[in-house]
């Protein structure tokens, strides 16, 4: 008879070594399926994509718990002799899968809504599912080869959501994006080979796995960092690598949504966040002076995005020069030598994210349901779809930084940890920042709220029913304001972002 002491250990062992595959075959899979469904088949599609959706945010659940206990999750796959893909689940990686999951299933439904009578859609769900797929690898991703191989496939995956609408523009928009981005992988990759050559198999550990090298390596480690992150920058959005994210925003409101606060941003950032801590470890990498490269670089970005921002009418470029802007408080965080800011920089990842969805979404309802495209035309939009203009003022006010809102969680985190680190200017770039978000957010919020309506809407689409516009176009910004809401009020209990950040900060990296 068999030990059950000894065959639950064995059980707890395959979950522990299969989790992280499955939680990345969740997506793949389902999606994989989808491109073989035809046009007509609205309600399989659908199903497939729920049931996806679903049956990761209850994988990731899992890794949650047995991450917050402890429990060490890992799979290996050998591909050639000294190659291994490699997918680990720390707390900075549950941090990330969680974003995704989470924001992936609303905007699965919000996607369903959104292109209800359109053409392709399985085209489109089937390179959804696989982008998302790629995210989950990135941020599960135990070792720089691994990262590299899911950070272009994302770049593939994403390629077709751009150029969806098969336009001229979308087509312009997609070319450049690609360029941009297999520009910046090549040079990621050129930078992973060099460090092998180097070092042999890099994988992420805490503390970084470079600190020992010898000084007479330094010069060569200097140039390694300037080639991953010029290759990190260009998903980051970095100035000067930001300049297909407003020329991708040709591309409908869930591509747009999803390439701002779920995945291609986000991955840049992240990576970022793995190399300065888990490949040169953050300490080492201020001894050589790349934190405060970074950090000018990150600061620039901030101010460069807001100002752009500001001048822009078409309401998609001015969220997408906001996020060019947002996305390097990650950086700035990662760059301050200090435990606070580090927790800053990390929770603004949720934070952003959350944020920028609710403001994609709602972008995405004004020019499906109003026909609303430009700053210009939304005087009065607030009376005509209030819902939806309630949830864009709390992601624009979460912007801003306005508390209870989770933005301001952010901010304040990264200028606590500036001030403790000593680096005192850094509160001048978050107050002219703070300015700017106001500068382009509060005329919005003036026009819709305050402002009368015209006569006629550009192109007007009532829907039968009560709500101002479909359902599942509705309640995803709903959803995700009340989270922005929540992610501030409730920043101190057990398993919010912020707790998790800090959670990070203790265990994987000392601080």
């Amino acid at each position: 008879m068999s030990d059950p002491l000894s065959l639950s250990s064995s059980l707890s062992q395959s979950m522990a070594t299969l989790l992280p595959g499955a939680i990345v075959l969740s997506s793949l899979l389902p999606g994989a399926f989808i491109f073989l469904v035809k046009e007509e088949s609205h309600r399989l599609r659908t199903a497939l994509n729920l049931f996806g959706a679903v049956l990761k945010l209850v994988l990731v659940g899992v890794l949650i718990w047995g991450v917050y206990l402890g429990q060490v999750y890992e799979s290996r796959l050998t591909i050639a002799p000294g190659l291994e893909l490699v997918l680990h689940a720390d707390a900075l990686s549950v941090l990330f899968v969680t974003l995704s999951t989470v924001l992936w299933l609303i905007t699965t439904v919000y996607a369903i809504g959104y292109l209800e009578h359109s053409p392709n859609r399985s085209r489109f769900f089937g390179f959804f599912s696989l982008c998302v797929s790629a995210t989950v690898g990135i941020a599960l991703a135990g070792n720089l080869l691994t990262f590299v191989i899911f950070y272009e496939i994302l770049t593939l995956a994403t390629y077709p959501l751009v150029a969806h609408r098969g336009t001229p523009d979308a087509t312009r928009g997609a070319k450049i994006y690609l360029a941009y981005t297999l520009t910046g992988g090549v040079a990621l990759l050129a930078g992973a080979v060099w460090l092998r050559t180097l070092t042999g198999p890099v994988d992420f550990v805490s503390g970084g796995v470079l600190s020992g090298m010898p000084a007479t390596m330094h010069g060569q480690l200097i140039g390694i960092f300037a080639l991953l992150l010029a290759g990190l920058a260009v998903k980051a959005a970095l100035v000067p690598l930001h300049g297909w994210l407003p020329q991708s925003m040709v591309a409908p409101a869930p591509v747009s949504s999803l390439l701002h606060a779920v995945a291609v941003v986000k991955a840049g950032a992240f990576g970022i966040v793995r190399v300065v801590y888990d490949v040169y470890g953050v300490e080492f990498a201020d001894s050589l002076g790349l934190l405060s490269v970074l950090a000018v670089l990150a600061s620039i970005t901030i101010i460069f995005g807001s100002y752009q921002a500001l001048r822009q009418d078409g309401l998609k470029k001015r969220l997408a020069y906001s996020t060019v802007s947002q996305v390097s408080y990650i950086a700035l965080g990662a760059s301050i030598l200090g435990p606070v800011a580090t927790v800053g920089g990390l929770v603004h990842l949720v934070h952003q994210g959350i944020m920028k969805i609710t403001l994609f979404f709602c972008a995405g309802n004004y020019a499906e349901t109003l026909g609303v495209h430009k700053v210009s035309q939304m005087d009065g939009v607030g009376k005509r779809m209030p819902w939806t203009t309630l949830a864009f003022s709390i992601g624009a006010l979460g912007m801003i930084g306005i508390p209870p809102i989770a933005g301001f969680v952010s901010k304040w985190y990264i200028g606590l940890g500036a001030v403790q680190a000593g680096q005192h200017w850094v509160l001048l770039v978050l107050a002219a920042s703070t300015l700017l978000n106001a500068g382009y957010f509060l005329p919005i919020l003036y026009r819709a709220w305050f402002r009368p309506p015209p006569a006629d809407w550009p192109k007007e689409h009532l829907f039968a029913g009560r709500f101002e516009t479909m359902g599942a176009l509705l309640w995803p910004p709903i959803i995700t304001a009340a989270l922005c809401l929540i992610a501030g009020l409730l920043a101190a209990a057990p398993f919010s972002p912020l707790e998790w950040a800090e959670l990070i900060a203790r265990r994987e990296y000392g601080l």
